[in-house]
């Protein structure tokens, strides 16, 4: 039996629109992945104790505030201190250039602009989530 996808989609900060996270977790619910969603404003450290709870494979980060340079680092430690530095960590939104290789930088994998094609997020967590032992 395959193992399936395991993402948590977070809305992090205090911004209150969710419709694109909505519309990400049903294509990847329709792409055969397990989609934890967490709902609005939450902390970085909710995002890394759900993603540690739910033995998350992914972490898809909804981010339109501008508040990124400063959520993503905090989740990028809590998720080294907890030992998941290993978990795929992608982020949607609101992102200027120069901002893009900081993210990098600090370990956030995949960056979607507006635009992006839900095919284009699909194939990219397939390609790039952690390798499992198959056990089930």
């Amino acid at each position: 039996m395959e193992h399936k996808i395991r993402v948590v989609i977070a809305k992090p900060g205090l911004d209150g629109h969710d419709r694109g996270a909505r519309v990400i977790a049903r294509a990847l619910r329709d792409a055969g992945m397990e989609v934890i969603y967490t709902g609005l404003r939450q902390t970085p450290e909710q995002i890394v104790s759900t993603a540690l709870q739910e033995d998350a494979d992914v972490i898809g980060l909804s981010i339109l505030s501008g508040a990124h340079m400063h959520i993503c680092p905090r989740i990028m430690s809590l998720l080294e201190a907890e030992g998941l530095s290993d978990v795929l960590v992608v982020v949607g939104g609101i992102i200027p250039d120069p901002d893009i290789p900081k993210l990098n930088e600090i370990g956030v994998r995949g960056i979607f602009l507006p635009g992006t094609t839900m095919q284009h997020i699909v194939d990219y967590i397939t390609e790039h989530v952690r390798s499992r032992v198959e056990t089930s």
